[in-house]
């Protein structure tokens, strides 16, 4: 069923921060190195979109004169670009490649970003919001499926948890700068990560799983030995990918069913482990969370800038920590505490809300409800935040890899858009 191994494990390894780094650079070329700052910075620039909304809620509501309908609109439409993206992903970079991709991805980020910036009206921040979800709907699974086809089999965890580690970062970052820089000066600095990105794409390789597929056959080998080093031996790893891909290809023939090829029941175990785990934190609420983070703290008498450098540091721990253990401890473990930390984040929040409607425990309140804020987000940052998409990209056979990314995108992107949407709204409603 799946090429990678199994589902929710990965074979143990000695690992640590500097050891992750280590190894990747024992292995590394310059062509490996440069697609892992292009991954990175990829991840950098979904983070930094998803950390702007939450510290400049009242700024821009200010200076634009916006309502909460208005803004809940603003934060919302995100989710539908990003339906609108996982719409497209899956055929995308099976039909031009990973690396064109990319292209398309960083060059509409920097147009979201400067619409977002020089924005007089709602419809030009809905404008460049929606085109920063049409490419964060493309890169949150081509990401990590790219990385994952350039890595050498021992590290696709450590390297995949790493680029999705600066994820966290970008939100971490944008928290803090959020407290000191204008919106419209934040939304400039959040096109720095794509800018950074373009010229690096000129030197980096396409990815040889996706060179089999599309026929060049003869390409595999040499890009194979540009991310091993010219002294490598590559010839069982590219026998490997071409024997796989030929079996696939004789599969397709057979089958013909394209798309729908990924309803079979030899598909529905993976395929429900993915969408489940992958809808699993947005159902949640970490859009909730994420966009509107100002207003929890505010209404629960916490300071905002106290509030976002706390949540900062703490995510930025947390997803070093989890980036650590993910080859150590395995999937399946870390996504358990993750999620069980996210639960009780989510637990006390509500229950700080309850306290402070009821005038019960009024100086602790602040204190409880921060740390349950912070402690959701660490735990997200810990494993969900990550490790979804890395075993997205793991468990599905190359034949189905585009239509799962699709689907898989295609849900998380609705369960988005419907927390995103209705959390004003439902802590308007009641806030416990």
């Amino acid at each position: 069923m799946a090429e990678e191994g199994s589902l929710l494990t990965s074979s143990p390894n000695k690992s640590s921060s500097t050891s992750i780094l280590s190894e990747i650079s024992n292995v590394s070329t310059r062509a490996f190195v440069l697609a892992f700052i292009v991954g990175s910075c990829g991840a950098l620039a979904f983070g930094c979109i998803i950390g702007y909304s939450a510290p400049t809620q009242s700024s821009i509501m200010k200076d634009l004169n916006l309502s909460i309908a208005d803004y809940s609109l603003f934060g919302s439409i995100l989710t539908v670009g990003l339906i609108l993206g996982a719409l497209i992903c899956g055929k995308l970079t099976d039909l031009v490649g990973r690396v064109y991709t990319i292209w398309i991805t960083n060059i509409l980020f920097i147009i979201g970003w400067f619409v977002i910036a020089f924005a007089k009206g709602i419809w030009m921040l809905d404008l460049g919001r929606l085109l920063q979800g049409i490419s964060i709907g493309i890169s949150a699974y081509l990401g990590p499926v790219y990385i994952t086809e350039i890595a050498p089999r021992n590290l696709r965890g450590s390297a995949s948890s790493m680029a999705q580690l600066f994820a966290g970062v970008g939100i971490s970052v944008f928290y803090a700068l959020g407290t000191a820089v204008s919106w419209r000066n934040l939304a400039i600095l959040g096109s720095i990560p794509s800018l950074m990105s373009l010229p690096l794409l000129f030197f980096i390789p396409e990815s040889p799983r996706w060179l089999a597929k599309v026929g060049r056959e003869k390409e595999v080998e040499a890009v194979l030995l540009s991310l091993r080093g010219a002294e490598a031996d590559v010839s069982d790893e590219a026998a490997e990918i071409l024997d796989y891909t030929k079996h696939v290809k004789e599969e397709q023939v057979v089958d013909g069913r394209g798309f729908f090829k990924l309803f079979q029941r030899k598909y529905a175990f993976s395929l429900t482990i993915g969408v489940v785990l992958i809808a699993l934190p947005q159902l949640g609420g970490l859009n909730g969370y994420s966009f509107y983070t100002d207003t929890i703290f505010t209404s629960t008498g916490v300071s905002s800038d106290v509030g976002f450098i706390s949540t900062s540091v703490v995510q930025m721990f947390a997803g070093i920590l989890g980036a650590v253990l993910v080859d150590v401890s395995g999937r399946r473990s870390l996504l358990l505490v993750s999620q069980g930390g996210m639960f009780l984040g989510c637990f006390a929040t509500a229950i700080s809300f309850f306290l402070q409607k009821n005038h019960w425990w009024e100086t602790g309140t602040p204190i409880l409800a921060l740390i349950s804020v912070v402690v959701y987000f660490g735990s997200y940052g810990l494993g969900m935040g990550a490790i979804p998409w890395i075993i997205a990209s793991e468990i599905y056979p190359v034949d189905v890899k585009g239509a799962a990314g699709t689907v898989c995108n295609l849900v998380s992107s609705i369960s988005s858009w419907l927390v995103a949407y209705s959390f004003n709204f439902l802590l308007q409603w009641s806030s416990t």
